[in-house]
């Protein structure tokens, strides 16, 4: 299926023990969404709103209840599970690096599990290493503790290009750095998206964070998708909730407006 949205999840549901005797807990509720070749959406909500499940279900980590997803145009209950993510690029919130491996084990582990020759995962590590801006000779043989949290997101994020993938997933990746981190990396990973052609999903809580690096913006409440658009189109929303994630960047925004000098003036 050559034209079919690298993502589609067409009526979806998700449900978990609650354990103790209690009832379902119903994480993901009939969501039906596709993402195009090339996009960028953000995916936000409280937490409990099935974001993230919503990005586990896509590269099996868990199964779905009902509905389907597909991959590119494959059924994923069909597809291995090891196979369909290794062709998927996984971004973790802390980077999830493996702490007894160098920056060069971790950033080549999926092409040496895909049988890749010695010398082009050297390569293609040097390759990923510039990509990402760290400097080869200093990092290359460091291990994740001795890394600041900005870089293991760098290495993170090089592991999750190493074998070439079209779709990559991000669990909140960057949400735990400190803000010029934070900022500096989400630029660069957007001119990386851009660079490379990929399609991304990423998960975030800050809708400020969405808006400056996504195409479209879909929101998740209580499991269900409960509205998906570009940042303009959720600006004209008439969703309560929505207006209120829409309130905090409003509000940031309107206080820099007071606060710093117009024109980069003194």
């Amino acid at each position: 299926m050559q034209d079919a949205p690298p993502i589609a999840f067409a009526h979806v549901g998700k449900s978990f023990d609650g354990g103790r005797g209690a009832g379902p807990v119903v994480a993901v509720n009939d969501v039906s969404l596709e993402v195009a070749a090339g996009e960028f959406l953000a995916i936000v909500g409280g937490s409990g709103s099935g974001k993230t499940t919503l990005l586990r279900l896509a590269n099996r980590l868990i199964e779905a209840d009902s509905g389907s997803i597909r991959i590119e145009g494959e059924d994923v209950r069909a597809a291995d599970p090891v196979r369909l993510r290794r062709r998927i690029g996984y971004v973790f919130q802390s980077g999830g690096l493996f702490p007894h491996m160098s920056v060069a084990g971790n950033i080549g582990i999926t092409p040496k599990l895909l049988g890749t020759p010695a010398a082009e995962i050297a390569a293609r590590v040097d390759e990923l290493l510039d990509l990402v801006r760290l400097d080869r000779s200093q990092h290359r043989d460091r291990f994740p503790h001795e890394l600041s949290g900005g870089q293991r997101q760098r290495v993170g994020v090089a592991r999750a290009l190493a074998a070439k993938p079209r779709i990559v997933l991000m669990d909140e990746p960057f949400g735990a750095l400190d803000p010029l981190t934070r900022d500096a990396l989400g630029d660069d990973y957007r001119a990386l998206h851009r660079k490379l052609g990929l399609t991304t999903v990423m998960i975030t809580h800050d809708m400020t964070e969405a808006i400056l690096l996504a195409d479209r913006v879909a929101v998740m409440r209580d499991g269900r998708l409960s509205a998906l658009g570009t940042p303009s189109e959720l600006s004209a929303s008439g969703d309560a909730y929505v207006g209120e994630l829409l309130r905090t960047p409003r509000r940031q925004a309107e206080r820099l407006r007071m606060l710093l000098p117009r024109d980069g003036a003194a």
